[in-house]
């Protein structure tokens, strides 16, 4: 799946949710937070961890029917006999037997040139791997290993619950600081105006700390990423997953100099350096290769 339109769903999904209890909440008359003049702390912060990770843990939950849906993605059946997929399914299969997982995860392709895999869904129990046709048709058997094992171990490693947690408490802190500062601007304006300004403070507030906010959650998926690599040149074989790693690196190389290739938007590569390097899921390919090499 690509990577940026991945993230880009969990957090729309995240942000709709989000907003559908707050909606919800008012509707129902659910905030007692603000008092007259006054605000409630402890209510307010009981209020916004519910809010917040709501809005984090239904997004998880809906994470493989987001998937499937929006990429198309075709699962194997596990007593599949083709030839292809039965190799894909054992590999998959074989992995997570060696990372000492006690249920299968699903497996499926999806149709895209670009060359990627994923793993997501709610808890090791209920997971799910999918590879890309384009990963499938570029990759030889040892580069295909190394991301297949890179992939179950981001299930065996407890990420996506891990990163779920990690987008809960930044949901909840930049709920709480909105409102906190809302009500104190609110405060500082005529009381005919300050019910407004408490409004768009808050919205405005909420924009700009969430997008604060996944700096946090970017900073914490790279470190994810190179715990995954770790783990997959322990199923795989540190060759393996270097290989693979290389090939990412020499196609990025082709597709910068390509503006229509969409692996360029993926963000697999990472960034050296800038601005845009805090909102990388993924580490610079050199460091994660070099990291590897160092083993």
């Amino acid at each position: 799946m690509n990577i940026a339109k991945r993230i880009f769903l969990f957090l729309a999904v995240n942000v709709l949710i989000i907003t559908t209890i707050s909606i919800v909440f008012s509707v129902l008359g659910l905030k007692p937070y603000l008092e007259a003049n006054k605000i409630n702390f402890t209510a307010l912060l009981i209020f916004c961890g519910i809010w917040g990770f709501g809005g984090a843990f239904i997004s998880l939950g809906l994470s493989r029917i987001i998937a499937k849906r929006f990429m198309g993605v075709k699962l194997i059946p596990p007593d599949t006999t083709q030839p292809e997929l039965r190799d894909i399914l054992d590999t998959v299969y074989n992995y997570c037997q060696q990372a000492g997982l006690q249920k299968m995860p699903e497996v499926g392709i999806y149709e895209s040139s670009d060359m990627n895999a994923f793993a997501t869904g709610p808890s090791k129990s209920r997971s799910l791997v999918a590879v890309s046709s384009g990963l499938l048709h570029s990759m030889n058997e040892r580069e295909f290993k190394g991301v297949i094992a890179h992939e179950v171990s981001h299930i065996a490693n407890g990420d996506m619950v891990t990163m779920t947690l990690i987008q809960g408490v930044v949901n909840v802190f930049a709920l709480f600081l909105s409102r906190i500062i809302g009500w104190a601007v609110s405060q500082m304006v005529h009381e005919k105006l300050s019910a407004l300004v408490y409004r768009l403070t808050v919205i405005l507030l909420d924009i700009m700390l969430t997008i604060l906010g996944s700096i946090v959650v970017f900073y914490f998926s790279r470190q994810r990423e190179f715990r995954a690599d770790s783990g997959a040149a322990r199923l795989a074989g540190r060759d393996s997953m270097i290989a693979a790693l290389k090939k990412l690196q020499a196609t990025y190389e082709i597709a910068r100099q390509d503006t229509r290739a969409s692996i360029a938007t993926m963000k697999i590569s990472g960034k050296s350096g800038g601005l845009m390097a805090l909102f990388a899921s993924h580490p610079p390919l050199d460091e994660r290769i070099r990291r590897l090499e160092s083993m």
